[in-house]
Parts: structure tokens; C-alpha cells; sequence
């Protein structure tokens, strides 16, 4: 009963916070998602990761031990998503890019933090980090066939990621206003990205159930195992486990649903699948934190 309650406590601000989004465009209220979205991914999040690595207390080795098992799994992720594409006759540019990358940000990030404190956070960047870059060079290259090394080193999140890197590897911190002022910015990212969220979702029209049913069950099953064995095969500590194997199961990014419409992939087919993921979150995700808080 304690444990039941204290994963309802964590995933219920979670969720909330989406239904604010999903209400408030119900409701009839502008928002302009591709500004909130622009103002997270430069700034909210880049400073949210920066500090977190800078302050955190985790020792350098095992966030790279971390960022390891984190590459490892989104590796054997691809390699089953792959063959499982082969076997159903999907189309690649469509369907391979959502099911490998999850919605590590606007969900996994807050859903490691409620749950493990910094700690948590820490840990939770650095796979965050991982998939980030993965999904703009691997992930942009599947959808529209030109990745760029480029956009990956202008990215703010990479440059981020780097910098907080060095900082902690360092010892460094920087002053304290600066620190706290970059505090303040980073706070924004969660709540702006969870509330983004749900007005995604309010706004998005998948087209049938079936097959996105079908697609996102598997996908949380697949990467599900394929984390909690690679967390093992790393003899991960219980904290970096559980937040590898909730972050590589979260949901279809909606980031997927904008890069297919960006590229000229079935956006509808891939709505769907964000829709359908995302709702089914809402009951898979407490389970699993449940498991890996026991």
C-alpha cells in the first residue's frame, strides 16, 4: 500500500501537469508550441542539464558507466526495432525512429526526479544526453535520409551536456548568481515540456488503433527487457538501473510526430502512435517504477 501511494505520488504531477496542456487547448486557449517548444530545447533544458551535472554529487565514473549501458541499450533497441520492422513490412522513415526514441524528456526527466530526487536527475541527463544526440544524427537520417554532424555540435543540449561534463570531471562550479540564475531557467523546462505534452497530444489525430496498439505494446515490452538486461549486464546501482529502464521505455516522443511532418513521413501513422503510447504510459510506467522501487 506505501509503495502503491508513493508511486502515485511521483507520476501524479506527471500527469496532471499533461492534463493542464490537454485541457487548456480543449478549452479553446491559444498556445504557441512551437515557441515554448524552441524556448525549452535552447534554453530550459540546456541549463536544467549543465547544473544538474555540475552540482550533482554522483561519482563521474558511474555516470559513465551509465552512459555506456545507456548506448549499449539504445543499440540493442535498434537492432530489435529493425528486425521487427523487417518481419511486419513497416516503412522505415516512418516507424523506426518513434519506436526506438522515447519521450525521455518531457516525461522521463520529471518522472526521475519525483522519484529519486537529484539523484535521480543526474542520472536521468545523462540518458536523456545519450538518446538526444542519437535521435538528431541516427534519428533525423532515418527520417529524411541526411543526417548532420553540424546540427548535432550547434545543438544546445550537446553543448550542455559537454560542458557539464567537464565541470563536474573538473570540480569546477561557477559563481554563485550565475548558478542560481541558470537554476531558474532550468526550472522551466519541466513543467513548460509536461504541459507541452499534453497540448501535443489534445492536438494530434491518430489515424485507427490497431496498429498503433500493437506497435507501442510492443515497444514498451521490447524496451523494457532490453534495459533491464543491459542494466544488469553493467551491474548498474539500483538508482542508475531504474532510471535507464524508465527513461528508454517512455512513450513515443513527440519530437517523432514533428520531424515526420517535417521530413515528409506518414505524420498521421506517426500521431497515432504518440496518442496511443503516451495514454498507455499513464498505466505502464507507475507499473514499472513500481517494480524497480520495490
Amino acid at each position: 500500500m506505501n509503495l502503491a501511494l508513493t508511486v502515485a505520488e511521483v507520476t501524479a504531477p506527471v500527469f496532471l501537469l499533461a492534463a493542464i496542456g490537454f485541457v487548456w487547448v480543449k478549452a479553446g486557449f491559444e498556445y504557441e508550441i512551437a515557441f515554448v517548444t524552441r524556448m525549452s530545447m535552447t534554453l530550459g533544458v540546456p541549463c536544467l542539464i549543465f547544473v544538474s551535472l555540475m552540482q550533482t554529487e554522483i561519482d563521474p565514473a558511474a555516470l559513465t558507466t551509465l552512459s555506456l549501458a545507456a548506448v549499449a541499450a539504445y543499440g540493442a533497441v535498434t537492432a530489435a526495432i529493425l528486425a521487427i520492422t523487417l518481419i511486419l513490412g513497416l516503412e522505415f522513415r516512418t516507424y523506426l525512429a518513434p519506436l526506438i526514441f522515447g519521450n525521455t524528456g518531457n516525461l522521463g526527466l520529471p518522472l526521475a526526479l519525483f522519484a529519486f530526487g537529484d539523484e535521480g536527475l543526474g542520472y536521468a541527463v545523462v540518458v536523456f544526453a545519450v538518446m538526444a544526440i542519437y535521435s538528431f544524427t541516427a534519428g533525423i537520417w532515418i527520417v529524411s535520409g541526411g543526417g548532420s554532424l553540424k546540427r548535432v555540435i550547434r545543438e544546445p543540449m550537446v553543448t550542455a551536456t559537454v560542458l557539464g561534463a567537464v565541470f563536474l570531471w573538473q570540480g569546477w562550479t561557477t559563481p554563485v548568481f550565475l548558478t542560481n540564475t541558470l537554476s531558474l531557467i532550468g526550472q522551466l523546462a519541466i513543467p513548460l515540456m509536461l504541459i507541452t505534452l499534453g497540448v501535443a497530444v489534445a492536438r494530434l489525430s491518430p489515424r485507427g488503433l490497431v496498429r498503433p496498439i500493437v506497435l507501442s505494446t510492443i515497444k514498451a515490452g521490447v524496451c523494457v527487457v532490453i534495459a533491464a538486461a543491459i542494466g544488469r549486464a553493467f551491474d548498474l546501482p539500483p538508482v542508475a538501473f531504474a532510471v535507464l529502464v524508465i527513461q528508454v521505455a517512455t512513450p513515443v516522443a513527440v519530437t517523432s510526430y514533428l520531424i515526420a511532418e517535417k521530413y515528409g513521413a506518414d505524420s498521421d501513422a506517426v500521431a497515432g502512435l504518440v496518442v496511443v503510447s503516451t495514454v498507455a504510459s499513464v498505466v505502464y510506467l507507475p507499473l514499472i517504477l513500481g517494480v524497480v522501487m520495490a
